[in-house]
């Protein structure tokens, strides 16, 4: 068993105040159950309840783990699928074998956070590529995200003076999975800097929800982001309508590769 599991089992009086702990320090909770090391030991033992106890994590996840709730973040995943396999067994049975592989490559590698979110980012322009989609409708071509992080982080009125070392709020309306945020928010730390709040608006839901994933597999805090499911061109979201000045969301940059292959 995982030691954290153990440890909840012998000091259930304990874990209220620890998980406060938790929350202060690293902004989130994730219960030792639904932790990847319990996951993945299941998996490994080819365990019958692999697949349930892999959706209640994903629920815990969604409501519980963050101070703010992350409703959908994993719509998209049907653990339920026939593709799976035919039958809740067969569907364990594959789980079990995709997880167990992942882990042993996983092992392989370094656990920093930037690794991780490094492959992920890989693995979507991967994703756009095989779905026969531009991959510009996922993620912004490096090239293009480093030339547009560039100038949006210089000092427009003393571009010799290099990056800024403070950017308040960063914004993209066409924000995809995100990746040209980070780079900006790279960028600024890559120069001793910090960002303040990051926004995004996007209409596709998969997206969306890849968006909020790449956030906190980059280490964002929940309170350091707000990426908002909707359209940019009717004009969704609620708080870019504001009509009082006082209330006017204003951004200190603002960075976006628009749909160019929509019809």
């Amino acid at each position: 068993l995982p030691p954290l599991l153990t440890w909840y089992a012998q000091n259930p009086d304990d874990t209220a105040e620890f998980e406060k702990q938790m929350r202060r320090k690293t902004h989130y909770v994730i219960q030792p159950a639904y932790l990847w090391g319990s996951i993945a030991e299941m998996a490994r033992t080819q365990h019958g309840e692999l697949l349930h106890t892999l959706q209640k994590g994903f629920d815990y996840i969604e409501n519980e783990s963050f101070a703010s709730t992350f409703g959908g973040l994993f719509s998209e995943i049907n653990l339920n699928s026939e593709k799976l396999g035919k039958g809740y067994e067969a569907r364990n049975a594959k789980l079990c074998t995709i997880i167990q592989k992942i882990a042993e490559g996983l092992a392989e590698f370094s656990t920093n956070i930037d690794a991780l979110g490094d492959a992920y980012e890989y693995l979507i322009g991967q994703f756009a590529a095989g779905s026969g989609k531009k991959a510009g409708e996922f993620y912004t071509p490096q090239q293009i995200s480093d030339i547009l992080s560039a100038i949006v982080t210089l000092d427009s009125q003393e571009p010799k003076t290099g990056t800024k070392k403070r950017l308040e709020s960063v914004m993209d309306f066409a924000c995809g999975s995100g990746s040209l945020l980070l780079n900006v928010r790279k960028k600024v730390a890559k120069a001793g800097g910090t960002i303040g709040k990051i926004s995004g608006q996007e209409k596709n839901i998969t997206t969306y929800n890849l968006a909020r994933m790449n956030m906190l597999l980059h280490g964002v805090k929940d309170t350091g982001f707000e990426i908002f499911h909707g359209d940019t061109l009717a004009n969704e979201w609620d708080k870019l309508r504001e009509l009082n000045p006082a209330k006017q969301p204003k951004f200190n940059a603002i960075v976006a590769n628009p749909p160019f292959s929509l019809r």
